[in-house]
């Protein structure tokens, strides 16, 4: 149900423009809800906030082929992008700047902060696309891979303030947007663009990584 709402707040907003769907949507769902701990498996008793992304409850796949919700990465730092595997320009520069942001980190925050990739195409970057692009770019396991249903896919975007769209050649247009979730799932700073802000997004992960 959860997810319908996220739905109807996100097509009625959307007049409004990207930054106004992003903070309603984030608060359409302020019913407390239990989050599941990847770290225990155990089910949190503590609601989430009003704004937590984790509110929405669509349920993505990660390279390995589990199945999982966002909610289920809370208490970790989430540096998120959405991109596809078959890009050439805009996704490369994407994933080095989060590599970079990494590197501005002390081993101890690296610890507690996870790099989130979120392909939008539904297509083609099936579970297997996904797992030999992890073997390509040599990432480790503090990266997340994931893809969703098509309208789970572009309501996460929405949230994201991500807009993207598929062209005759089977490549896509899109925004260029990385998020700073704190462990919480709330939207902490976001750089948009291909150019500069990475000092302010890993001082943005620093500020919120619980120690």
């Amino acid at each position: 149900m959860k997810t319908i709402t996220f739905l109807a707040s996100l097509v009625a907003l959307t007049v409004g423009g990207s930054s106004t769907v992003l903070r309603a949507a984030a608060a359409c769902c302020a019913a407390p809800t239990p989050a599941g701990s990847r770290e225990t498996g155990a089910i949190s008793s503590v609601p989430l906030p009003a704004r937590s992304l984790f509110q929405f409850d669509a349920k993505l796949t990660d390279d390995a082929g589990r199945t999982l919700a966002l909610r289920e990465l809370r208490g970790e730092t989430l540096v998120v992008t959405m991109m596809f595997t078959h890009c050439a320009y805009a996704c490369p520069m994407l994933v080095n700047d989060l590599r970079k942001i990494r590197e501005q980190l002390s081993p101890a925050i690296r610890t507690r902060v996870r790099f989130v990739l979120v392909s939008f195409d539904t297509e083609r970057d099936t579970v297997e696309v996904l797992r030999a692009y992890r073997a390509a770019q040599t990432l480790d396991d503090r990266w997340t891979l994931l893809r969703g249903q098509a309208a789970d896919t572009q309501t996460l975007a929405m949230l994201l303030g991500v807009q993207f769209r598929r062209e005759a050649n089977g490549q896509f247009g899109h925004s260029n947007v990385i998020t700073v979730l704190n462990p919480e799932g709330e939207i902490a700073h976001q750089r948009l663009g291909l150019a500069g802000g990475l000092e302010g997004a890993a001082e943005a992960v620093v500020r919120v990584t619980k120690p």
